[in-house]
């Protein structure tokens, strides 16, 4: 099945269907997010090398300058094939599957390359309190260094037992159990618990009537 580009909205506004979920608790698996509906309709939520920018800007990894950040169509199409080996390899994981050789390949090369550097900036607004920044010579390539470095080091951790898929159907959302008796079911309340929730109560009163 392949991905979906939808159409922009009429009015010029974004369409919601793009608006990135940062909920999954690392950047390896918000990064994977930005394919949704993995099983069903997918969603393609970096139909264009502005959507990668923005992904950055949005992830925390690199703040838009007011000129924007140079995406390339390249650096889209290299970052969508990272996002897709990320999968494998945590998907693999989470079977406990040997890990297809072209996805841990790609990852380990991702993250062979430099990645951003942390960088400590004193904060204009607030005197004495500092700022992270990150930067680097090659920004694009080495901000999916640094979400290729984040999946193997989560692989390669206890913390890959805490990570599941939203149980909702339509959603495909990978995510890292935090909660303290890691019974989460969702990639969150508010976005699949409840939709889940409805149907579920939807269901029992259909078969009662």
């Amino acid at each position: 099945m392949n991905p979906t580009r939808p159409e922009a909205p009429a009015d010029g506004g974004r369409d919601p269907l793009l608006a990135f979920p940062l909920i999954g608790g690392r950047a390896c698996l918000n990064f994977v997010a930005t394919l949704g509906k993995r099983h069903t309709d997918r969603i393609e939520r970096l139909p264009l090398p502005e959507a990668l920018a923005r992904w950055f800007d949005e992830a925390g990894l690199l703040p838009m300058p007011p000129e924007g950040l140079p995406v390339t169509e390249q650096d889209l199409a290299d970052a969508r094939r990272l996002r897709e080996a990320i999968f494998g390899l945590l998907t693999a994981a989470m079977r406990q599957r040997v890990p297809e050789a072209a996805d841990l390949d790609a990852v380990n090369a991702a993250a062979a390359r430099p990645d951003l550097v942390p960088r400590l900036v004193r904060a204009d607004e607030e005197p004495g309190r500092m700022s992270l920044r990150r930067r680097a010579d090659h920004p694009v390539p080495a901000a999916l260094s640094t979400v290729a470095r984040d999946a193997i080091l989560l692989v390669g951790s206890p913390l890959m037992e805490r990570v599941k898929e939203c149980e909702r159907p339509e959603c495909s959302l990978l995510f890292l159990d935090d909660s303290q008796a890691r019974r989460r079911r969702w990639c969150s309340m508010e976005r699949c618990g409840n939709l889940a929730k409805i149907a579920g109560y939807r269901s029992r009163s259909a078969r009662r009537a």
